[in-house]
């Protein structure tokens, strides 16, 4: 690979500014309630400085270092999903005429241009299974506007935390694919690589340095290190066959005593897009709109049929989840629905570990 450009660190905010005189609402990492959320960037120094993030199961802390580096962490709470699959909107709306009729039509659609600075390569994986399911298998007018409308600027992950596993699954911690541009981070600054048209026009337009060689290698080493570093994995291959043929299995029961059925991993998953719709009246009785939320598969709710709710326990909850993302997507998606950024693991409350969970299942069926 041709050594590529460098922007010093004092030049980040010319990034910025490119982006706004472009139209686009920049949004990055900032410090919010002891996590690292994206949120609406106005000024590079906003962004975090010198902070690690400490996770392991059921657990997440940040630390302070003296470290320079903006983005010396692994991920936080939130991926790219909430600004292309929002967490609540409306749909569609239906209106009562002067003349007694209903009138239906879409919800306005207005998505912003958005910036997305600090993205990690476990997260463009999960947004191109969620573009496989939004543009192609349920194709969504929403989830369309707002990814067109979305550039993302990956960074190149050089410090996993001991819930990763994304070098496992293939989908990091260097970004390949799905970003406009990406940075390769160093104590001085960042080297700087185009992905997409929209990415080289912005490129050449940054006050960029020519890249030094040496420098570069030893940025590469360190996202190679990061991979080196991750300990936890899952059972090799395909699980779909192995997992359906351990529905009864005593394993669900065991983790069903532990599992709170509180939906989080399925909330922070970047891949999860179960939704409900309702009917929500207007209060002077001549309006009624159509919305959706983010649903769960643990949530009674979501296999709800009839007047049956077909999941009534944990145990089936769980399953189901686990069974879907790590099974049934392959028939669906060709690959797992896990990106391995272990969200799951870090912000489930008691520290529910899938992979330790399926490997109790599936190596199982392996050795028998």
């Amino acid at each position: 690979m041709e050594t590529p450009a460098f922007l010093p660190a004092d030049r980040l905010q010319a990034l910025l500014e490119l982006l706004t005189d472009d139209g686009y609402r920049c949004v990055g990492p900032r410090i919010r309630d002891g996590a690292v959320l994206y949120q609406t960037l106005d000024d590079a120094d906003q962004l975090p400085r010198g902070v690690q993030v400490q996770q392991s199961p059921g657990r997440y802390r940040l630390e302070q270092t003296d470290s320079p580096r903006r983005f010396a962490w692994a991920n936080g709470p939130q991926a790219l999903k909430p600004l292309t699959f929002a967490p609540h909107e409306e749909l569609w709306v239906g209106e009562l005429q002067a003349d007694g009729s209903l009138i239906f039509h879409d919800a306005v659609r207005q998505a912003e241009p958005v910036a997305v600075i600090g993205v990690r390569a476990c997260d463009l994986a999960a947004l191109s299974l969620q573009e496989q399911h939004f543009l192609q298998a349920a194709p969504d007018p929403y989830f369309r506007e707002r990814r067109r409308q979305l550039l993302l600027i990956a960074v190149h992950c050089t410090h996993p935390s001991d819930t990763c596993f994304c070098a496992h699954t293939g989908d990091g911690p260097e970004a390949r694919t799905g970003f406009d541009l990406s940075l390769y981070e160093t104590d001085t600054g960042y080297f700087v690589t185009a992905g997409s048209p929209a990415g080289e026009r912005l490129l050449a337009r940054l006050p960029l340095e020519p890249g030094d060689a040496g420098r570069f290698d030893t940025a590469c080493d360190e996202v190679h290190a990061a991979a080196a570093r991750q300990t936890r994995d899952l059972p090799t291959g395909n699980l779909q066959a192995d997992l359906f043929a351990r529905l009864d299995h005593p394993r669900w029961q065991e983790v069903a005593e532990r599992c709170l059925s509180c939906g989080n991993c399925t909330q922070v998953c970047p891949t999860c897009f179960c939704h409900s719709e309702q009917e929500v009246p207007d209060i002077s009785g001549t309006r009624s709109s159509h919305q959706r939320q983010w649903d769960s598969c643990f949530s009674p709710g979501h296999s709800y049929i009839h007047g049956i709710t077909l999941r009534q326990d944990t145990a089936s909850r769980y399953r189901q989840w686990l069974t879907h993302k790590f099974g049934s997507w392959h028939s669906q998606y060709g690959r797992s629905g896990c990106v391995g950024c272990g969200r799951c693991i870090a912000w489930c409350p008691v520290g529910i570990d899938p992979t330790e969970e399926l490997h109790a299942i599936c190596t199982e069926v392996k050795a028998t």
